[in-house]
This record gives structure tokens, sequence and C-alpha cells, in this order.
């Protein structure tokens, strides 16, 4: 049988195998666990908007695929029901960003989730939070 948090890995780096976006945009898959997933991408210029920062939409899109690989963790497929994202400092071009999900409740077949995005130094560049829906099925076979 296959523990929690090696299964959380696999469904993750399925999950990353079926994306476009993610593969093409260098997302890489830092550590993964039941309700937990930290993920990376460095921001290249083709993801610059036109004030020559992060555009937000790469940077929702990373916190989103965080908060994916985590409510995805216990192998059932689940989807976003609702999401939100603060941004509060911009993001420059060849920075490093790591998106850290954490699971906060799950009730049901609803899950609440709080997803942080970091530059290199540390500083939280955007908040994200998602709440999400079992749709049921599996992401791999066990």
């Amino acid at each position: 049988m296959t523990d929690s948090r090696t299964l959380a890995r696999r469904i993750a780096e399925t999950m990353l195998r079926g994306e476009g976006t993610g593969p093409s945009w260098g997302v890489r898959i830092e550590d993964a666990d039941v309700g937990y997933s930290k993920i990376s991408m460095t921001v290249s210029d083709v993801m610059l908007n036109s004030h020559k920062i992060a555009h937000g939409g790469h940077i929702f899109a990373l916190a989103d695929t965080a908060f994916a690989y985590a409510c995805n963790s216990r192998n059932q497929a689940t989807v976003a029901q609702s999401a939100s994202i603060v941004f509060t400092s911009p993001v420059q071009n060849g920075e490093r960003l790591e998106a850290e999900a954490r699971e906060i409740a799950v009730m049901g077949r609803s899950g609440v989730y709080s997803i942080t995005v970091r530059g290199n130094d540390g500083r939280v560049v955007a908040q994200f939070q998602g709440q999400s829906r079992t749709v049921g099925g599996a992401i791999v076979e066990e």
C-alpha cells in the first residue's frame, strides 16, 4: 500500500503531465502531501504585462495549480468551486515564485484552501483563497 505523501506526489505529477500550462511555464512540484502542495516557477519575459511586471493571470494560475494539487491529493477528482486573489507585491522578470497550498477545512464534498505565493526574497506577492468541490473518480490507480 502506498503512503499518503507518496500518493499525493504521484497525483500532483500525473496532473502536471496532463496540463498544457504547467509544463510550458516550467512549473515544478517541490512538495506534496494530503491537503498540501508547494510548487514553483520562474517568471519569464512572456509572462510580463505592459508594466514589465508579472501578469496577474500567471500568478493566479500558479496559485490555482497549487490549489488543484492540494485538493486532489486524496485521489478524488476535485475542481474549483470559487477562488479569489489579492496581489500584494509586484514580481519582476526572472523572479522565482513559490506557491504553497494548505487545506483549511473539508466538509463533505467541499473544501477551503489558502495559498500563499512568495517571491525570491520570501515576501508575499499574492494570497489566494479557494473553495473546492469533489466530483468523484480517481486521479491515479492505487
